[in-house]
């Protein structure tokens, strides 16, 4: 009974995180699968996946089955004379052209996908992303050149409710449904924006600018990290974008020209302080 007890448990606690990962842009205890998307570039990777996810799994079936059915058919005692076949025209040719098609109903897909997520030529917005060691620098080019830097907040600083070591000190704010051009870039060493629930994924190299867009069709807080080793403190860079309607939008960034009128964030927090000068 206490087995049981603990498996009813552990099933409550699972689908309990599912239903809160249903609107969650970040990762939940016992998730399962991709976070919910929130832009159509990670509706049409999800759907991409759940495509390839199918064509793998009858694969793998059609392979388990034809070695199960080689075994039994094949095995030594209702098989006294082997036969000494070498070569089967027919087989062969099946098993070269079956694979190709395969390969060219997966790569359409893909090669649209890749279109898709590479720009948007009619974006309504730019946003500009600058990696540091460690720590994020955004800009609004549209805005007026509001310029901030963003830095994780510090475990003793945490208040009720915020991430550990996913919350910052100044979030990304973005306008829902409204197409969003990203240009990132590096100002030290090679670093990468990744935002699971957004669908982005972009390296931010020193010395060259690349460019994504997004979308965001709700409003949320979707969070993400540097996922490229780019220091000591790599684990301690991550990325908060704040979904909020146009109307909130708007008055966010007569707050934030206040706020950043001499274009600097926060001050730098100590940790930062103490691996700058240890470089």
């Amino acid at each position: 009974m206490k087995v049981w007890g603990k498996l009813a448990a552990l099933a409550a606690t699972f689908c309990m995180a599912a239903a809160g990962a249903a609107l969650a842009g970040e990762p939940v205890p016992w998730g399962l699968g991709f976070q919910p998307a929130a832009t159509p570039v990670k509706e049409a990777m999800s759907s991409f996946h759940g495509m390839l996810l199918a064509i793998i799994t009858l694969i793998t079936i059609f392979v388990l089955a034809l070695l199960a059915w080689v075994v039994l058919r094949f095995r030594a005692d209702r098989n006294p004379n082997p036969s000494k076949t070498t070569h089967n025209t027919m087989i062969e040719v099946v098993w070269t052209i079956v694979p190709v098609l395969i390969l060219v109903i997966i790569a359409i897909p893909s090669f649209r996908l890749l279109y898709f997520l590479d720009r948007n030529a009619d974006a309504e917005m730019t946003i500009k992303v600058v990696g540091h060691q460690w720590y994020w620098a955004y800009e609004y080019p549209d805005h007026d050149g509001i310029k901030f830097d963003s830095y994780m907040v510090q475990e003793a600083d945490l208040k009720p409710g915020q991430k550990r070591l996913l919350e910052v000190d100044n979030r990304l704010v973005l306008p829902v449904g409204t197409t969003v051009r990203v240009l990132v870039t590096g100002n030290d060493v090679m670093h990468s924006w990744f935002a699971p629930s957004l669908g982005v994924q972009i390296y931010a190299f020193p010395g060259r600018t690349n460019e994504t867009w997004l979308r965001i069709e709700r409003e949320g807080v979707y969070y993400g990290q540097c996922n490229q080793i780019c220091g000591v403190n790599h684990g301690f860079m991550p990325i908060a974008v704040e979904g909020v309607s146009k109307e909130a939008f708007q008055t966010w960034l007569g707050e934030a020209k206040k706020k950043f009128a001499q274009g600097g964030g926060a001050p730098v927090p100590a940790p930062v302080q103490i691996a700058r000068a240890a470089e």
